[in-house]
């Protein structure tokens, strides 16, 4: 009597479990859906989202996925560094920074290029505040870890106003909003497209905006483990990313018609908004990252990080080929 017969049944069964638990594991991860995050800043998601275009780029790469809004930049890379998310929007170029410091596992996917008139520190048309230099001793709204929150330390530096020396109180866009209509504080540092609905609603002058002082790129991020673990889903985000800022740029009107209702704007202001963004989307290298170690910097100088960041030595970038 001969045992063989039995060692290569179980053997042919092992194989086939192994097969099918392959299987099944191809199939969760290819179900399970891909989680983005954005803000209203988030324009090129936010075009994305409106046509669809992007659950049709990756249907055939069986992915889903979930959209979640955050009111600005800090709280969505808060979320991503703690698995809440796979892939953030764009944020400006103060977050990243923000989020190295605390040691977040980010990845750079892709960057664009700067906007620096799309953020603006700015005061009430009848204000008598004409210059940087006025804002000693007044009170300045803005976003924590914002590219607002850079733009008003560079700008302070440059009308030599040392940060001590203003009362800073830390809102949200709305909340922000909310106390510069009532007199809650002297100026507010705002970025598109709340500074161009400030601008044509609320009666507003513009003390200074980010030109020679804060150059305004925004990043776009993926959680290093979704980097590591789906690059063909990214590369696919950053194609569709990159065509569609290529057609907001050549169609303004069509392109503010179409987000107007999303974000709750008539089509004038968000023509003007988009007008002040580049939406020139490209591939994140460490040559691109200059400014980040003088944000860096600036911050931890006023104790505003917990600790001095090399951004460079921190950053991983995602190649996109």
């Amino acid at each position: 009597m001969t045992t063989r017969p039995f060692p290569r049944l179980l053997r042919r069964t092992l194989l086939a479990a192994g097969i099918a638990l392959a299987a099944t594991v191809a199939v969760a991860q290819t179900q399970a859906p891909v989680r983005i995050g954005y803000q209203k800043s988030s324009t090129l998601i936010a075009v994305l989202k409106a046509q669809g275009a992007l659950e049709r780029e990756l249907a055939p790469l069986g992915v889903k996925l979930t959209w979640h809004e955050f009111t600005s930049g800090l709280p969505l890379l808060e979320a991503l560094n703690l698995d809440n998310l796979d892939f953030s929007a764009d944020v400006a170029d103060t977050v990243p920074v923000f989020a190295q410091a605390a040691g977040a596992q980010l990845t750079f996917v892709a960057q664009e290029a700067p906007s620096p008139t799309a953020q603006a520190i700015v005061v009430r048309a009848d204000s008598p505040l004409k210059s940087l230099g006025d804002l000693k001793g007044k009170k300045i709204g803005v976003a924590k870890g914002s590219g607002g929150h850079y733009l008003l330390l560079a700008a302070l530096d440059k009308g030599g106003v040392p940060l001590k020396d203003v009362e800073v109180a830390y809102l949200t866009p709305a909340d922000g909003r909310a106390a510069f209509e009532k007199g809650a504080i002297d100026a507010w540092v705002i970025w598109d497209p709340f500074l161009s609905a400030a601008q044509r609603q609320a009666g507003v002058r513009v003390l200074a905006d980010g030109t020679g002082i804060a150059s305004y790129q925004r990043y776009y991020l993926a959680s290093t483990k979704f980097a590591q673990s789906r690059p063909d889903v990214l590369r696919v985000i950053y194609a569709a990313l990159d065509k569609a800022g290529k057609w907001v740029k050549s169609n303004p009107r069509e392109a503010a018609e179409l987000l107007a209702p999303v974000w709750g704007l008539d089509v004038a202001t968000v023509e003007q908004a988009n007008a002040r963004r580049s939406y020139e989307v490209r591939r994140v290298v460490p040559a691109g990252l200059g400014e980040q170690q003088r944000i860096a910097d600036a911050f931890f100088a006023e104790k505003l990080l917990p600790r001095r960041v090399d951004t460079l030595q921190s950053a991983l970038f995602q190649p996109i080929r």
